[in-house]
């Protein structure tokens, strides 16, 4: 979020939709995303999260300060991670049921943008001479709101502790060399965040929220809708 106000060259409109874009990314989509984890997990037999009372949509149960902190600065991080016991999975195997609960989470953020992206079109309906410029910022602030969904479900595939992705890893890794990594999680999770925060990263995340981001759009484009508003609108 602090990049994006850095950018917004003092627009009071659009330091308006960046506060609301990442208060709805902090207060319901990463609630949803951790609460997808713990769902799966329930589902899958283990009940661990459930019991600690992580199926919930309170934020409060899921907030980690340093992954907020990230999400603020650099628009990438994590909330606090859903315990998961997997051999308690009954339905499947324990490797199966790591996998499968690590990929509920970025999965809900691909549906909560698709929905954005959805709700976008819906308002765009809207518009017209005496309000366009108001209905084209309600579209700006809910088209980035699908935009950091996305990338926050991408960063969290990146295969490394203790993004989801390394749980995905999981599955096809020897677990001797998996819990070998998964020792220097934390030293792992800061050089990340330390690419992120540089641009190393930049260019392979933006060419998969681009592209990920036009699936949806071709997906949704069965719903009438000005289509220019939905161009991602270069708030990165």
């Amino acid at each position: 979020m602090l990049l994006r106000l850095m950018q917004s060259g003092g627009d009071m409109q659009l330091i308006i939709v960046t506060v609301f874009a990442y208060a709805v990314i902090i207060l319901l989509a990463s609630p949803i995303h951790e609460c997808a984890h713990a769902w799966t997990a329930k589902l899958l037999g283990d009940d661990t999260a459930y019991r600690q009372g992580r199926i919930s949509l309170n934020p409060m149960a899921h907030l980690d300060p340093i992954g907020t902190m990230g999400i603020l600065i650099v628009g990438m991080g994590w909330a606090k991670p859903v315990p998961v016991n997997p051999v308690r999975a009954r339905k499947v195997s324990a490797r199966t049921a790591m996998a499968l609960t690590a990929a509920a989470g970025p999965i809900s953020n691909v549906l909560v943008s698709l929905v954005f992206v959805v709700i976008t079109r819906l308002v765009s309906l809207t518009a017209g001479a005496d309000n366009i410029q108001t209905v084209f910022y309600i579209c700006y602030a809910l088209i980035m709101v699908a935009e950091i969904n996305i990338g926050l479900a991408i960063f969290n595939l990146i295969p490394v502790p203790p993004l989801d992705g390394s749980r995905v890893l999981y599955v096809f890794l020897k677990e001797k060399y998996y819990f070998a990594v998964m020792k220097y999680e934390q030293f792992i999770m800061y050089g990340i965040l330390l690419l992120v925060f540089i641009g190393v990263l930049d260019i392979p995340l933006r060419f998969l929220n681009d592209g990920i981001m036009w699936l949806i759009d071709l997906a949704t484009g069965v719903i009438p809708g000005n289509p220019l508003i939905l161009i991602p609108l270069g708030l990165s």
